[in-house]
């Protein structure tokens, strides 16, 4: 009915046959697949999985294959002084920072119970994870990622991803994380670039997913895939905490204070004027892993709307905290800078020397398995 109409108000209009050609094709497209008019995003859904008892799509509904994100530049960017002298990645950035709205690959709105069931979850932890890195996340689910209810406390886990590679390399990545998500229900994933730059984009969309799915959670692990996490002993702290059941501001770990931005280009954490004039960071704690209570997350994400976003994501979190009047505090038992040794005679993965930490970074996946295992290990001695 609707391509009779068409056809109709076209010769009514008396449009030549070129133009009515290109505008009939034009209305057909749009007919056929649809627009979204994200002011950030458009994407094209395909491949939506639908759970055969149910008539709404699951929690794992998926789009990918054919979607794309469409975020105008900031042309203005081009006009920051000295800009064609900056890097490709850094001229990226100021072309796309704005950005903050991408389509949704894999989801699961339902991980934490819901918006009123999410105060049943004590600790989730949230873990940046890259497209590739699948026997990281399969270790991290046997050891201490792993669902459970611990000492009365129920912790959950969420991995957080973007996309990689391009073609048949893209499309295999993006088939992998589907196929562990329709297994273990713990991923989400943003049509974006999963590269270091875009790692404050994966904070911010995580906190937007969070206030909609998970607002009431009392406190969250944010790590990487590759730190060796002791979450009994973050569960025994956090449920120590004096007057603190996630209700008031918390965010622990490694702390950095003084910190400069490295002006060398070569640098991994290049930071140029034309991103951060200011010649000092606030203090901020290690993005490796730390922890935050459920009130502070929501405090950060309500400053991050109007902060531009910085493209190391740990050093932004505590750009959101100064301007919330909050500081972030210092853990001794978490060790995002490395864990010193006494001696190099001893073994630096002796169980004895982790069994009381929190969190210490730079882990294999053998040795995370190992080492948890080890450490939870009842006939475990260790000296003073």
């Amino acid at each position: 009915m609707l391509r009779v109409l068409l056809y109709r108000f076209l010769r009514r209009n008396i449009l030549s046959g070129k133009t009515f050609l290109l505008v009939g094709t034009l209305l057909m497209v749009i007919y056929l697949y649809g627009y979204s008019p994200d002011h950030c995003a458009v994407h094209l859904k395909v491949g939506v999985r639908r759970d055969v008892h149910q008539n709404e799509p699951s929690t794992t509904e998926t789009t990918y294959a054919f979607s794309w994100t469409q975020c105008q530049q900031n042309m203005s960017a081009a006009h920051i002084t000295n800009f064609t002298s900056l890097p490709g990645n850094i001229q990226n950035v100021l072309y796309y920072r704005h950005c903050r709205h991408f389509p949704m690959l894999l989801d699961n709105p339902g991980k934490c119970g819901g918006p009123d069931g999410s105060s049943e979850v004590f600790l989730l932890l949230v873990i940046k994870s890259s497209p590739k890195n699948y026997e990281r996340r399969e270790v991290l689910r046997k050891t201490w990622a792993k669902e459970r209810l611990q000492n009365g406390a129920w912790i959950r886990r969420i991995f957080l991803s973007g996309t990689m590679e391009a073609g048949f390399r893209k499309e295999r990545l993006n088939k992998l994380l589907e196929l562990e998500h329709r297994e273990y229900n713990d991923i989400l994933q943003w049509d974006f670039n999963d590269t270091f730059y875009n790692l404050t984009l994966k904070q911010i969309l995580f906190l937007q997913w969070m206030e909609k799915n998970c607002p009431h959670v009392h406190f969250l692990l944010n790590g990487d895939e590759d730190v060796f996490a002791n979450t009994d002993n973050m569960v025994e702290y956090l449920q120590n905490l004096q007057d603190n059941n996630g209700n008031k501001h918390l965010f622990t770990g490694h702390l950095i204070y003084n910190a400069k931005p490295i002006r060398y280009a070569r640098s991994k954490y290049f930071i140029p004027v034309q991103l951060h004039q200011s010649d000092k960071y606030p203090a901020y704690c290690g993005g490796g892993g730390f922890l935050l209570s459920g009130y502070t997350a929501k405090v950060i994400y309500n400053m991050s709307r109007s902060i531009t976003m910085l493209p190391i994501d740990d050093v932004y979190m505590g750009m959101c905290l100064a301007k919330a009047g909050l500081r972030p505090e210092s853990h001794m038992g978490v060790k995002t800078a490395g864990h010193p040794f006494p001696s190099s005679r001893v073994d630096a993965y002796d169980p004895c020397f982790y069994k009381d930490l929190l969190l210490v970074h730079r882990f294999l996946p053998d040795e995370m398995y190992l080492m948890w295992h080890r450490t939870h290990d009842p006939n475990l001695i260790c000296g003073v």
